[in-house]
């Protein structure tokens, strides 16, 4: 346990310098707005979701997400939306365009 009670490490941006190179700093409240984003190890934005603070996060959908890009990166492969590890998924390619509807069948 992380000292004063929390289970988990936290972060602070108190001056909003990240959360400005993310879009996500509200000037005016002197605040980050909820924002999570997917960075791959080149630095490239791959996701990102923005909510309001009244709006909760998914937690089980970040970690499918990452699955799924690995996924992506390690075989060339593309996912459909709900994917998981071990379902269907795609190889890309000029046979498949205006197709996908006939060959993806979940």
């Amino acid at each position: 346990m992380v000292e004063g009670g929390v289970p988990f490490p936290m972060l602070s941006d108190g001056g909003g310098r990240i959360g400005t190179v993310y879009g996500v700093y509200d000037e005016a409240a002197g605040v980050d707005i909820r924002g999570r984003f997917i960075v791959d190890p080149d630095g490239v934005i791959r996701a990102m979701e923005v909510l309001t603070p009244e709006v909760g996060r998914n937690p089980d959908e970040l970690i499918r997400q990452i699955k799924a890009f690995q996924h992506v990166v390690a075989t060339g492969e593309v996912t459909p939306s709900g994917w998981h590890p071990g379902d269907k998924t795609l190889k890309p390619g000029p046979d498949l365009v205006g197709k996908v509807w006939k060959v993806w069948k979940p």
